[in-house]
């Protein structure tokens, strides 16, 4: 079983003059719940190397017991700073993608052409596709193999507009997760504000927000076992 999961590159804030990237604990929680399920995970970012972390992720009351075995965990900490280059990796080397959210997937991933052909990919292929809190806005481009929007139709969610107001970004993110999901056709559903939400359809991931992110990687891995 192996798995790529791929990072955002991306670290600028919109023009808040403030630092964004990755969420700790949506890139840690999946990490283990598939590395503990036995996978061979590869890391992958447009520009490769260190992706960029969000420092707000690293606050202490955004800790987990994931994150925490992170820090401890030297190994996964010089995996991710050597990811590898987005447009050096295929669909057909994976059994599955799982893509963490962050604000920062909303500026490069989902206009990303190497990250729109690969989920591309997976879909022709039906393998196995998660996206968790940010990141189901990088299917704001991506086509299914019937040339219609990869989400239309499809029962999906993601970070909510509400969510996106309680910390303060509705203006600055180039769009809303939720909206874009919406107009492209999505069946959007949500659950309460921070509350673990993963919606599953075929073999689409999708979670709501960061307390999605284990439950979203367990689906992913109940679709590789089916």
């Amino acid at each position: 079983m192996k798995i790529l999961m791929v990072l955002t590159s991306h670290d600028e804030l919109g023009d808040t003059g403030k630092k964004t990237g990755f969420w700790l604990e949506e890139f840690a929680a999946p990490y283990y719940a598939l590395k503990d399920a036995g996978a061979e995970i590869v890391l992958a970012s447009p520009k490769g190397g260190q992706p960029p972390l969000d420092p707000k992720s690293d606050d202490p009351d955004a800790q987990t017991d994931d994150t925490r075995r992170f820090k401890a965990d030297e190994a996964a900490q010089r995996q991710l700073a050597s990811t590898v280059e987005l447009s050096t990796v295929k669909a057909e080397d994976f059994d599955a993608v799982f893509y963490p959210g962050g604000h920062g997937p909303l500026w490069d991933l989902a206009g990303d052409p190497d990250s729109i052909a690969l989920i591309e990919a997976f879909a022709k292929a039906d393998k196995p596709t998660g996206f968790v809190c940010h990141a189901p806005g990088v299917l704001k481009a991506v086509r299914g193999p019937d040339g219609e929007a990869l989400v239309n139709g499809r029962k999906v969610t993601g970070f909510t507009n509400t969510e996106e107001e309680a910390v303060g970004l509705t203006s600055v993110v180039p769009f809303l997760v939720e909206n874009v999901l919406s107009a492209n056709g999505g069946e959007y559903s949500r659950g309460p504000d921070w509350g673990s939400h993963v919606v599953v359809d075929g073999k689409l991931v999708t979670g709501q927000n960061p307390a999605s992110s284990q439950a979203a990687a367990e689906a992913l891995l109940q679709l590789l076992k089916a």
